[in-house]
């Protein structure tokens, strides 16, 4: 997977090997070979490569776009694959997603949805957190304009 990784955030970014060589300090026929998968490079090579793509180390090695070769999201943000939509609507939510989320057994999702952007999940917790605070912003504001109303 390394290998393919390596080719793809290269060309997707548009470098040519001689750029991505000079960046990481080896040269084109090295970073040939890390292509090929005749060689791998070292941890801190492979360090300044996740580096200088913006993803982490993980990603570089062990990232799998499935079927669709998914190009690697911006770090902090994921691309978990795919889901299906059951009959009644149900979906199951990717292992991964699960972990990083914090998603366990029993925990209430809100789902959101904007006609543009699409749907959103969160945790009932986040979701009322989020709301408590547009609340208190809406206090400060309100004392705002009130305060100044008085001052006039």
């Amino acid at each position: 997977m390394f290998k393919d990784n390596l080719m793809m955030l290269r060309k997707t970014r548009g470098m040519t090997q001689e750029e991505l060589a000079e960046k990481i300090d080896v040269s084109r026929q090295t970073l040939s070979k890390y292509e090929t998968g005749e060689s791998l490079p070292d941890v801190e090579k492979s360090r300044l490569i996740a580096e200088v793509f913006d993803v982490t180390l993980d990603e570089l090695v062990n990232y799998e776009g499935g079927e669709t070769r998914l190009p690697f999201p911006p770090k902090g943000k994921h691309a978990f694959g795919m889901v299906k939509v059951g009959e009644k609507g149900q979906i199951v939510i990717p292992a991964k997603a699960r972990k990083i989320f914090d998603i366990k057994p029993g925990d209430v999702l809100m789902v959101l949805g904007d006609e543009e952007q699409g749907i959103a999940l969160l945790k009932e917790q986040d979701f009322m957190a989020m709301v408590q605070a547009m609340r208190h912003m809406e206090t400060q504001n309100c004392a705002i304009r009130c305060a100044e109303d008085c001052n006039m």
